[in-house]
């Protein structure tokens, strides 16, 4: 089996429904897994994605803020979702496609704007977050699976503008990056992305700070499509779809693709 999936924080699933529409209507992606949906499960305008061929979605939702959906083409059935850190938020869901691979669609905490967790409590929240994830994947060591989403992390040089100014700015402070790399390590996980584009700056996020983010193109990689070993080596054609960060009403984040072959 073949199939592509993509990933996008969308930043209010339903503000811009059009947006999410006009991408699965382009780019066509099998499974679109969108983080950020800001809405409660019942809220989220099913069906036009499905009058699009996505008949499939998994969601887990709560009323302005995070949220996550996987749209799928494919069948595929619910496999649970974890409250790492017991934050009692909706930011991760997995479903299981028919030959068994599973999805992990992850919203992992943007950790406020001080790197210091004594003084910012949504930085310590998301450090605990990656830990749990760290330990989960320790306990229960994923096999033919796919863990995508915003991790909130851009972990190589390469992929922030400016790695120097950028140290001491959540996102990439080394304590970030070291509890990212440990979840990571923890599942074996293979970032696909890289494995593909392994040379060149990258990025997925511009802000919305910025009046003309594409000429200052001051980005970051906070956005991610990992796979564990047994099937990384069927990943290819990835790809960030970095025009759509210029389309109307956008979201800040550009959405990530690769494809499989299973």
């Amino acid at each position: 089996m073949s199939f592509t999936l993509a990933t996008w924080n969308i930043n209010s699933v339903r503000l811009r429904e059009a947006l999410v529409s006009r991408l699965l209507t382009e780019h066509a992606p099998d499974v679109l897994c969108l983080q950020e949906c800001k809405s409660p499960v019942d809220k989220i305008p099913f069906a036009a994605f499905e009058a699009l061929g996505y008949r499939h979605m998994l969601a887990r939702g709560q009323k302005g803020y995070n949220g996550v959906a996987i749209l799928s083409k494919l069948p595929i059935e619910d496999a649970g979702d974890q409250d790492f850190a017991t934050l009692g938020h909706a930011r991760h869901v997995a479903g299981r496609l028919e030959d068994g691979t599973v999805i992990h669609n992850f919203y992992v905490p943007a950790g406020g704007d001080k790197p210091d967790r004594e003084v910012n409590v949504k930085f310590g929240q998301k450090l605990d977050y990656l830990t749990e994830m760290r330990d989960w994947f320790h306990a229960e060591r994923p096999e033919r699976s796919i863990l995508v989403g915003d991790l909130n992390i851009a972990p190589r040089e390469d992929d922030v503008w400016n790695h120097k100014q950028l140290l001491r700015v959540v996102s990439h402070t080394p304590v970030e990056v070291e509890h990212l790399g440990a979840a990571q390590d923890a599942g074996k996980w293979v970032d696909v992305t890289r494995q593909d584009l392994p040379e060149g700056n990258l990025y997925s996020w511009w802000s919305y700070r910025s009046p003309d983010w594409d000429a200052a193109d001051k980005g970051r990689r906070l956005d991610h499509i990992w796979a564990t070993p047994d099937i990384s080596n069927a990943a290819h054609s990835s790809r960030i779809l970095r025009d759509a960060r210029g389309w109307e009403q956008p979201s800040d984040h550009a959405p990530v693709f690769a494809t499989f072959d299973l």
